[in-house]
């Protein structure tokens, strides 16, 4: 049950289209049937927000500008980020069951400081195919943040991955910006 007391099942399939693509005529989790669908150029882009206790930020001397590198005794933090988010991109469907495996043509993963001081990474995805990436984006920004985690916790546990959201899908059925 729901904390508004209706069935979880009904209030998701309220939020969306009626119809939850990942489940048959029985209700029984399946793989969608993209057999039909027309081969477009579909991208996805993902943004996680990492949150730094300002111990840790002096300590890594994370300078101005923006896309400067932090290091600590690990190795270079951001790069060792983007390489992690990257692989994690292409191996999608091996961590969602019901994703299927795609023909990645580019991933970049962006990393920055923003004005508060949390670092944002954003993952952009694309593929030619049947079916979107917007999963592929969204655990690319995911595993770039644990890693930035991993590589700075002997600092500090004090660090909060404050949010994954989807900012902009393009191709598919629907187009979506944040």
């Amino acid at each position: 049950m729901s904390d508004c007391g209706l069935p979880l099942r009904k209030k998701i399939m309220s939020d969306t289209t009626n119809k939850l693509t990942h489940l048959d005529e029985k209700n029984q989790p399946t793989m969608v049937d993209v057999g039909d669908k027309a081969v477009t150029r579909r991208s996805a882009t993902a943004r996680c927000t990492v949150v730094l206790n300002d111990a840790i930020l002096e300590q890594l001397q994370l300078g101005d500008n923006a896309s400067e590198e932090i290091f600590t005794k690990k190795g270079p933090v951001f790069q060792t980020a983007i390489i992690a988010g990257t692989m994690a991109a292409k191996k999608t469907h091996e961590l969602i069951p019901f994703c299927h495996p795609l023909p990645i043509e580019k991933c970049k993963i962006h990393i920055r400081s923003n004005d508060k001081k949390e670092i944002e990474i954003d993952c952009t995805v694309a593929v030619t195919s049947k079916t979107g990436v917007e999963m592929e984006a969204l655990t690319g920004a995911n595993i770039a943040a644990l890693t930035i985690y991993d590589m700075c916790k002997a600092l500090s546990h004090d660090i909060t991955i404050k949010e994954c959201k989807l900012m902009a899908k393009h191709g598919g059925k629907l187009d979506f910006k944040r």
